[in-house]
């Protein structure tokens, strides 16, 4: 396996696996990406607590739904490496047990598995990761400053799956990020406390930064969002250069740290979506309508206020991405064909966002 650079947390929909196959084979070669199965239907989980009974009204319509879904993944990583949590499908076995074994048995991801979560999840998470023989990713949410019990119930888990160090990665997941100072604190205290238990095969550290909401996008509707989860990178390094080599970086992309926790099949959404664009240090953000009237003229002004940004990369050089290809066509086109809706701007920003980290973390 080609030793990963960056470690993108996605959730496993549509937009993001289209965007992960647009990126560069140069560049995906150091891509392991963290993939998060979304929950069919039902409301949103809450991060880090299953819900009882689990709102999954049909086990086999479940089923029905994961396995194409689950052969898509497959098809797309096309055997390159990353990891898999079914955090929210793997308690609902006749549903999902046989997609969790085709991932197990046909392709080169890896299972996760948490402390969070009880027991007999994490024996079937480490019996997966025994039938692949590639190991397992022990997901750690700090969204609260680790302690020595975090320490004592990541060692409790360690000492049951039975696995050896060689074959344990360890995701440290800070999740969503406002406050680079205090999640830089929360980060080094980790991996302090709990990189240092044991010889992992790996540590990543990851952390989302994109905005969950925007206030007054009516009477302000583009803005420039920090990049907290860089921030947290670089300080991290600045305050410890000899981690430089062990700690792989990672992030939630151009959506919220809890995307993955919504259901895919959900409300008709607002009459608006985000086109969104990464910078060095930020997110370009723009509202752009879905319907009304003027909409495709109105969905191409928002692209040009993207691509005439002195932050734009441009579409003529090696670095050019998906995204910008695909926001410079819509920016300066005409009509409604190549104007997208919310699902491929999404699409386009993790494209974008994906190629970009990639090349910026390039030694």
């Amino acid at each position: 396996m080609v030793e990963p650079i960056y470690v993108p947390v996605l959730p496993m929909t549509r937009a993001a696996m289209t965007a992960y196959a647009q990126v560069d084979l140069r560049l995906r070669r150091g891509i392991a990406p963290l993939w998060t199965i979304v929950p069919r239907t039902g409301r949103e989980r809450p991060r880090g607590q299953p819900i009882t009974p689990d709102p999954e009204p049909d086990e086999a319509e479940l089923r029905r739904w994961l396995t194409p879904r689950i052969d898509g993944l497959i098809d797309v990583m096309d055997g390159l490496s990353g990891w898999v949590d079914a955090t929210h499908v793997e308690r609902l076995v006749d549903g999902s047990a046989h997609s969790l074994w085709r991932l197990a048995t046909g392709s080169s991801l890896r299972m996760v598995t948490g402390p969070e979560r009880a027991p007999a999840q994490q024996r079937y998470a480490a019996d997966l990761a025994f039938l692949s023989g590639l190991g397992l990713g022990i997901r750690v949410l700090l969204d609260e400053p680790p302690d020595e019990l975090c320490r004592t119930q990541l060692a409790d888990l360690i000492d049951r799956l039975r696995l050896p160090a060689s074959r344990l990665d360890l995701l440290l997941d800070i999740g969503p990020v406002t406050d680079t100072a205090e999640a830089g604190k929360k980060a080094l205290a980790a991996l302090d406390l709990l990189g240092s238990l044991i010889a992992w095969r790996r540590v990543v550290l990851t952390a989302g930064a994109f905005p969950r909401t925007l206030q007054c996008l009516d009477a302000q509707p583009t803005r420039v969002a920090e990049r907290h989860d860089w921030q947290v990178h670089r300080s991290i390094r600045e305050a410890r250069p000899d981690l430089r080599r062990v700690v792989v970086y990672g992030d939630y992309s151009v959506e919220h740290a809890c995307s993955a926790n919504v259901a895919a099949v959900r409300q008709p959404g607002p009459g608006w979506g985000l086109m969104r664009y990464t910078t060095t240090d930020g997110f370009l953000i723009a509202r752009a309508p879905t319907r009304g009237p003027y909409r495709n003229e109105r969905v191409r002004a928002t692209a040009r206020w993207i691509v005439e940004s002195a932050d734009f990369r441009g579409v003529g050089g090696i670095r050019t991405s998906a995204g910008e290809r695909w926001l410079h066509s819509c920016a300066y086109g005409d009509g409604p064909r190549g104007t997208g809706n919310a699902e491929k701007w999404i699409q386009t920003g993790h494209a974008q966002h994906l190629s970009f980290i990639a090349q910026q973390l390039i030694p």
